[in-house]
């Protein structure tokens, strides 16, 4: 039964997670020269995939009850 709720997988979580760690062991050891933008781009992106895809389901929730 979905009730509307949202699954986050938990395969995705530890993909940025890794990744995100890997990123910031490389940086702090000179291993990459990128901006702190780009090391922390894991957590940054799915942040920004997170609120479209909330506002993309308010914007349909909306449209759907009238």
């Amino acid at each position: 039964m979905d009730n509307g709720r949202i699954n986050i997988s938990c395969g995705n979580n530890l993909l940025v997670t890794l990744l995100t760690v890997l990123f910031v062991g490389l940086k702090l050891t000179d291993n990459i020269d990128w901006s702190w933008w780009w090391v922390l781009s894991p957590l940054w992106i799915t942040a920004v995939f997170f609120v479209a895809w909330m506002l993309l389901s308010l914007w349909v929730n909306t449209k759907r009850r009238w």
